[in-house]
């Protein structure tokens, strides 16, 4: 697979595709994973929160955090562990993006010190960590799943739940066949073979999207169904959203399911998709929000979602999960850890909306920081401007 460096604009995010890009060089294969449920949603308004005291974060040395999972949020990631490096640099956290798969795969076997999934962990996968270390799911930020497509010449496309579907499904086989045209009738659609572009690794954002296919489809959930990894019934794999990105970027006639802000800082073009009240919605920071006030995330944090309610909600939109342990061996693991999930939940949610993806309301900021809490003694996460201190 080819893997080309995207074109940003932002500096923050070239640094970190440039960061992420030799990172995916080291990372392990994408593993296939058993079928997971996807995403959730909640309410509430993002809070303006500070993050803890500027003064150096005591942990006895040098310490290093090693993550793998999700490349849906891998950029943003690399960019909130290279600033939080500079605020604490005696804690540096390495991260693979190597899809939520292999991420969870990876923290389940006790190889990395947290995972990284778009799916929140189902039961079956909870009950084969080790019950003295325990498994919290920390959702850190959201983001759009988009259908980017590369047509030149069609600065815009609508697709119904109908249309998105059957093009998946093979059954609609070319950018100008009449159902594509009567749904826009202004576009110049050529007459050009569809290719079609899905995750080849065991992929969180697959999960994501495949949930959402399965509610709105009987003949997908039939023939395919859902979960991390299926058969895909035509088109060519790439790996990771940045995979993905790069067959859109390179092949005329592709579609594919990427994050949002990998099509963003890409300047790739995505169609606005049909929701569940049959309004045509346009993937943005508004559209998302909108949909994750749809839903109350529950106590542990966890929920699943395939079609959401509201009128001007988007269709396909996920958290993402940290996944941390609720007990670590090392004390000085423990309290980086929590001042990790800290800096994401204060400063990290300043840069999210910059990058693409959708900031945490305020309610689930509370929530996730009260969760993570637990991880040390050593440590008082706080949010929403106070400092930190230890306990």
């Amino acid at each position: 697979m080819l893997l080309r460096q995207m074109p940003v604009k932002n500096p923050r995010l070239k640094t970190a595709i440039t960061v992420l890009a030799l990172t995916l060089g080291l990372a392990a294969c994408g593993g296939e994973s058993s079928p997971d449920n996807a995403a959730t949603e909640n309410s509430g308004n993002t809070q303006n929160t500070t993050a803890s005291s500027p003064a150096k974060l005591d942990l006895g040395g040098n310490v290093t955090l090693t993550g793998a999972g999700a490349s849906f949020p891998a950029p943003l990631y690399q960019t909130w562990f290279t600033d939080l490096n500079k605020k604490y640099p005696s804690l540096q956290v390495n991260y693979q993006s190597v899809g939520s798969g292999a991420g969870v795969e990876q923290f389940t076997k006790g190889t990395v010190d947290f995972g990284a999934s778009d799916v929140a962990m189902k039961d079956e996968e909870i009950a084969k960590i080790q019950q003295d270390k325990g498994v919290l799911l920390l959702p850190v930020t959201a983001g759009s799943i988009v259908l980017a497509y590369n047509l030149p010449d069609v600065p815009e496309l609508k697709l119904s739940r109908a249309l998105y579907t059957d093009i998946l499904l093979g059954k609609i086989k070319s950018w100008d066949d009449p159902a594509i045209a009567k749904a826009n009738p202004e576009a110049k659609l050529p007459n050009l073979p569809i290719a079609v572009v899905f995750r080849s690794d065991g992929s969180g954002t697959t999960g994501v999207f495949t949930k959402h296919l399965n509610a709105i489809s009987p003949e997908w959930k039939t023939k395919v169904g859902e979960g991390k990894s299926v058969k895909w019934p035509v088109g060519v794999g790439g790996k990771g959203n940045e995979g993905v990105t790069a067959q859109i970027q390179q092949t005329q006639g592709a579609i594919g399911y990427i994050e949002y802000g990998y099509a963003k800082q890409s300047n790739l073009k995505f169609a606005a998709l049909e929701n569940k009240s049959g309004k045509f919605i346009t993937a943005n920071e508004e559209s998302a929000s909108k949909t994750l006030a749809a839903v109350i995330l529950p106590e542990n944090l966890r929920a699943f979602i395939s079609d959401p309610e509201g009128a001007d909600s988007y269709p396909i939109v996920s958290y993402t999960w940290i996944l941390a342990y609720k007990k670590y061996p090392d004390a000085a693991k423990a309290k980086a850890m929590e001042a990790t999930i800290e800096y994401a939940l204060t400063d990290g949610q300043k840069l999210a909306g910059e990058l693409g993806y959708v900031p945490l309301p305020a309610n689930v900021i509370a929530k996730v920081a009260s969760a993570a809490d637990q991880i040390s003694p050593d440590y008082k996460i706080a949010v929403g401007g106070a400092t930190s201190a230890s306990k």
